[in-house]
């Protein structure tokens, strides 16, 4: 059945991770305390005024939030980072909102996801930090985000990744100590990488694997903390009574994420609750078409993985797919970050803290951004439309990338930049886009039985409860609560926060 952890599976391995918490000085925060860093103890405020964001202490797991000031080092909190492109840059009349990552420990908002995924699993009794190490299967930022949290929990890290990503993730890896296995291919390459799970499973008792395309606490994550950060820039900008659509004024028309792990894209299952009618968008690349054409292949979209699809994608809540070339996604990352692409951008009046902006997009970022664009042309949308999307990491995990573009283009002209502006932004057109049919969907979330029941040793019975029983996603996203309630009893019994 699915798991849903809701008690202490065991005291003995719970009351270790107690000691060696309270031996090391590390507090838990609650899932409330993320989405809302008013709750956050002011003992624990204080002191991080004087920690840098990717700074090694423990208190920074009190940084896993949308809303940390954008500030490298003593920055505390704010409202949610964001930033809307206008349509000089977009091409289109619909407003293209993104939250921004870069603001989390790693630059990443997989710090969170991982923390879905592990802290359950600490205060229940499922994982004992004096003997297991946590195992990070990724293709991008998730093993960087679990290496990060789990070195603040007090536990090894195992991180699993494509020997093709870029040379940056493997570098702070190890820096950071974690023990790094590289498989073979590229971001399309999920498979490898869960062989190399098994081979885990097979030959040592020490692991746990954390496979974030399997692993709820990925998709509650999202569900709570970045749906609700979603809805609250919604409302900011347009007004609590805007996102159902009714009447005139601005409309939550559409939320588009690409579906790495799919743990982003549960923030639309959010969504849905405050905003029925909005149209929750899938992105992938074109080169590797998994959801749009159950096709295969490799790409350059890092961050993303492909081949099947995630188990913990609710395939019922997607209304579309967006396939991305990843040639547009290199394009634009030279054209918003050289400066000749930037003069070519103000030439067209993209207003300068636009431009300034602009390097807050990686490479999946992009790709998002580009599935947006794909998203209003195809329904149509207005000025009153408003597409929220997220910028998962920024351009500072890809200067190697930048590099080898230029080593194999030459370096980066106006014409170019101009080219590339009107070919790869502007010249996105809705096609390599489907609106799915309740059929469609089903056939998606069928996909699932071939990687998760043949290979992975899922159960067929969960596989059409995920499916036929809307109340069991109810159930996943709702844990939450009762971790919240399980993470503040643990913190007392290590008594840290008591004694700060």
């Amino acid at each position: 059945m699915i798991e849903i952890i809701d008690r202490v599976t065991d005291p003995a391995i719970r009351a270790r991770a107690v000691a060696r918490y309270r031996e090391r000085g590390i507090a838990l925060p609650t899932f409330a305390q993320m989405r809302d860093p008013r709750l956050v103890p002011p003992a624990v405020v204080k002191r991080l005024a004087d920690l840098g964001l990717w700074d090694l202490d423990p208190l920074n797991l009190y940084r896993i939030t949308w809303k940390n000031e954008p500030r490298e080092r003593g920055g505390l909190y704010g409202g949610v980072n964001y930033l809307e492109l206008p349509p000089a840059l977009t091409g289109v009349p619909a407003r293209i909102v993104m939250l921004v990552g870069k603001w989390f420990p790693t630059g990443a908002h997989k710090v969170g996801a991982a923390y879905g995924c592990l802290a359950p699993k600490i205060i229940s009794g499922g994982f004992d930090p004096t003997y297991h190490k946590a195992v990070w299967p990724s293709t991008g930022n998730y093993c960087r985000g679990g290496a990060f949290d789990s070195y603040l929990m007090g536990c090894t890290a195992v991180a699993i990744l494509p020997a093709e990503m870029s040379s940056e993730r493997f570098a702070w890896l190890r820096e950071i100590g974690a023990e790094v296995i590289a498989t073979p291919g590229c971001e399309s390459n999920v498979k490898e990488i869960y062989d190399k799970c098994w081979e885990l499973r097979r030959t040592r008792e020490d692991v746990v694997i954390f496979n974030q395309f399997s692993e709820f606490g990925n998709a509650a994550w999202h569900y709570h903390c970045t749906g609700t950060a979603l809805a609250e820039v919604f409302a900011q900008l347009c007004g609590p009574r805007a996102a159902g659509g009714h009447g005139g004024g601005p409309r939550l028309a559409a939320y588009v994420a690409t579906t790495g792990s799919a743990g982003t894209i549960a923030a639309g299952d959010y969504l849905r609750t405050v905003a029925p009618r909005v149209k929750v968008v899938a992105a992938e690349a074109l080169q590797c078409p998994t959801l749009l054409w159950n096709g295969f292949g490799g790409h350059r979209i890092e961050g993303i993985g492909d081949k099947h699809v995630p188990w913990i994608h609710n395939a019922r809540n997607t209304d579309a797919v967006a396939a991305i070339d990843d040639t547009d996604c290199l394009r634009l990352l030279r054209l918003f970050n050289d400066p000749a692409g930037r003069e070519v951008l103000a030439a067209e009046r993209v207003p300068a803290a636009v431009l300034d902006d602009l390097p807050l997009l990686g490479i999946s970022s992009l790709a998002n951004l580009l599935a947006a664009i794909k998203t209003a042309r195809w329904f149509e949308l207005d000025g009153d439309d408003v597409i929220l999307t997220i910028a998962t990491d920024s351009v500072d995990l890809y200067g190697s990338r930048l590099i080898e573009l230029a080593e194999a283009h030459g370096p980066y002209t106006a014409r170019q930049a101009a080219r590339d502006l009107e070919r790869s932004l502007l010249g996105q057109r809705n096609d390599n886009f489907k609106e799915l049919t309740w059929p469609e969907r089903k056939a998606i979330h069928n996909l699932k039985y071939y990687t998760w029941v043949e290979q992975q040793q899922m159960d067929v019975d969960d596989l059409n409860a995920l499916w036929s029983e809307p109340g069991l996603w109810e159930r996943i996203f709702a844990q939450p609560a009762r971790w919240d309630t399980m993470i503040e009893e643990f913190n007392a019994e290590t008594g840290v926060l008591a004694g700060l």
